[in-house]
């Protein structure tokens, strides 16, 4: 089976999956392609079990053994990094610019520490010896929030415009802190070397800014010249493809040149509106970049079903499930209030008190795709005991945050927002 033939059976599943759902059970889309997906590949599992078949077993593992990493990580992720980051509202991102970057920096990095020392001390507890940089790098992996879950699946469930964008820009760029704290504790437990993390992180940001400016600046100054919407598509294209590459080669961020080349044409095209709007009436550059983001975030929540074709269940399973989901949602919101206590009560968007702002920001903290690749990059310096972990870890996080949390996030929003309004009425009461 191609690459053709694996393609092709993604695009009948997130076919099916969609008309299915549309026409009988109305569940949010995205949650439904991984939900769905991934039962699909449990059922195809059980069935390759038992049938004597050595040509379809042979044809899951080929299916299941798609280079996800590979396929995420340097191919599609900065064209979809780069769609969501176009939906940011500069305005609210300026007015709430210390706040998600608090969220981007300080909240990846607690809550993966949290997460480190916690996993180990329970892993401890039930006589599983793990080294505790181990866990710490496990907590760098599925702690950061994915930009593609965020904007894939909450631009949906009716949050306030406000919070969105908060949540939104904190996804969409606390995955550069997540990557270089991984690559900073990667190299202590793999002992490779002794990067240090505040030159990592200065060397990422820093790079991939100075190249997603200049480069955007140069290519938005030819497009303006050009009055075929489509060349002004290709021209945005490229952007993002060669920011990418240019920031993996030197080391810097590609992931955060991505999310800036997207904020910078987004700005810059509304800036110059009215004169674009005159040679391409029908917006075909926002439709496309809206198609191309559901077309690829489709594929991507399938692959992450289809991807447990291939998985394999770690001996300490019935301790990583349980534990994944606690320590999670506890290192989490850890994490948000120990940035919501330093960014000062004044300054929570959207009339919360901390602790609202905390648990709403913990429970919309979904996880995807990144976290997966992340842990799947591990087995080249991992055992296999460990390397099961990680992954089992990722698994386990991303179909509880994506499935559970994304299916409440809206219940557990409204709850919020009746508490603050009761908060709010008591508070305005007391003051007359």
């Amino acid at each position: 089976m191609g690459i053709m033939e694996c393609f092709l059976v993604i695009f009948i599943l997130i076919v099916a999956i969609r008309v299915i759902n549309e026409r009988f059970i109305h569940m949010q889309g995205d949650i439904a392609l991984v939900l769905f997906s991934s039962l699909l590949s449990a059922a195809v599992l059980i069935a390759a079990y038992f049938a004597d078949n050595t040509a379809f077993s042979d044809g899951v593992s080929y299916v299941g053994s798609f280079e996800f990493s590979e396929y995420l990580l340097d191919g599609v992720l900065c064209f979809m990094l780069f769609a969501g980051a176009g939906k940011v509202s500069s305005r609210k991102f300026k007015a709430n610019i210390k706040t998600i970057s608090l969220l981007a920096l300080m909240t990846t990095v607690i809550s993966s520490a949290v997460y480190g020392l916690l996993f180990w001390a329970a892993a401890m507890l039930f006589g599983i010896k793990l080294d505790i940089w181990l866990c710490i790098l496990f907590g760098c992996i599925v702690s950061p929030t994915d930009p593609i879950a965020a904007t894939g699946i909450l631009n949906k469930l009716g949050l306030s415009k406000n919070v969105t964008s908060v949540i939104e820009s904190e996804s969409l760029f606390n995955d550069g802190t997540g990557v270089a704290l991984f690559v900073f504790v990667k190299s202590i437990v793999s002992r490779s070397g002794g990067e240090n993390f505040l030159l990592v992180m200065l060397k990422e940001v820093l790079g991939a800014l100075a190249v997603a400016f200049a480069v955007s600046f140069m290519l938005f100054r030819l497009m303006t010249v050009t009055k075929s919407p489509v060349t002004r598509i290709i021209i945005s294209l490229l952007d993002v493809s060669l920011c990418y590459a240019v920031c993996e080669k030197c080391g810097f961020s590609g992931i955060i040149a991505s999310v800036v080349c997207g904020m910078y044409f987004s700005y810059m095209s509304d800036k110059k509106y009215d004169s674009i709007s005159v040679t391409d009436p029908e917006d075909t550059y926002r439709s496309f970049w809206d198609a191309a983001e559901e077309i690829l975030n489709s594929v991507l929540f399938v692959m992450i079903g289809l991807s447990l074709l291939n998985a394999k269940a770690s001996e300490y399973l019935p301790f990583i499930i349980p534990a994944a989901v606690v320590i999670g949602l506890a290192s989490r919101f850890v994490g948000v209030f120990t940035a919501g206590v330093i960014n000062g009560k004044n300054k929570i968007p959207g009339n919360y008190d901390l602790a609202e702002y905390s648990a709403l920001m913990t429970w919309t903290g979904l996880k995807g795709g990144l976290s997966l690749a992340l842990a799947m990059s591990t087995a080249e310096f991992l055992g296999s005991s460990e390397y099961l972990i990680a992954v089992n870890l990722a698994y386990a996080t991303i179909f509880f945050t994506t499935i559970i949390q994304g299916l409440t996030t809206k219940a557990v929003y409204q709850r919020i927002e009746r508490r603050k309004s009761l908060r709010l009425r008591k508070e305005s009461e007391a003051a007359r």
